[in-house]
This record gives structure tokens, sequence and C-alpha cells, in this order.
């Protein structure tokens, strides 16, 4: 229920960034490879619902760097598993779910949909960490759910 109700409540207020302001058009490939970097230093994300992590680099247009990720849950003592919204700008969201295991430091985040020049961003990434950054790699695609193919 938690999960839901995070879920809504990015949604509503991506929903009014987006009247606030005018998205901008996107420019970028339907369907590709992700391959994002994100910081997450503990001045911002501290295992805690609602922190942050940092896009530090990515290859999509869409989810430029110094883009922010949110998580709505909090982390358990052997992983995160978490509803999240990546927020790119006004009126624009991705948002997903990520699996994560303190163990291996592995995982995966599954986008099922966005706003703005995110609208219809669904991807499938694994998870990875070097020792200083976070990655994330693995097939994107924009579209409805009928013409991801």
């Amino acid at each position: 229920m938690k999960r839901i109700l995070g879920l809504i409540l990015a949604v509503t207020i991506a929903g009014a960034f987006a009247v606030a302001s005018q998205a901008r058009t996107a420019h970028h490939p339907r369907h590709g490879t992700l391959h994002v970097t994100k910081d997450c230093p503990q001045a911002t994300y501290q295992g805690q619902a609602g922190g942050y992590c940092t896009i530090k680099s990515s290859n999509l247009g869409a989810i430029p760097a110094g883009s922010k990720v949110f998580y709505m849950e909090a982390a358990g003592s052997t992983g995160l598993d978490s509803d999240l919204v990546v927020y790119t700008g006004p009126g624009n969201i991705a948002i997903g779910h990520v699996t994560l295991s303190f163990t291996t430091l592995t995982g995966e985040i599954v986008f099922a949909g966005g706003t703005g020049q995110l609208s219809g961003f669904r991807a499938r990434v694994a998870v990875s960490f070097d020792g200083a950054l976070w990655h994330w790699d693995g097939p994107y695609s924009f579209g409805s759910s009928h013409d991801n193919d």
C-alpha cells in the first residue's frame, strides 16, 4: 500500500510541475542501451525513504547529468526493495522499482513509464557498484506497452 501511495504522490507532483511549466521536446532514440552512473553521498541518501542520489552521467538525453533519483521505501538490513522516481526537471519523471543486494552490490531496476520527456519510458537495467559510483546498464525503449517491440 505504501508503494502505491508513493507512486500516486510522485505522479501527482509531476502533474503539478507539468501544468506549471511546458515540457521540452524530447530528442532521443525510441530504443537502445542505457548507460548511467550515479552518486549516492550520505548527505542526500542514508537508506531512508525520500532520500535521493544524483545522476553523474547518462548516454540518454532525456535523463541528463544532475537528475535526481528518489527512493520511496527505506533500505533493509540486507538490501533495497523500493519504488523509485527519476526526476529530470519540471514535468519529467520516470517511475520504476529497484531490488538491490547489499551482499553482492548488484540488482535490477524495472522502469514502467513516466511523464513529459520520459512518457512511455520502459527499461530493465542491471545495477552494479564499482566502489565509487553506481551503474545502470540495460535496454530501454519509449512508447506504449503495445509498441515496445
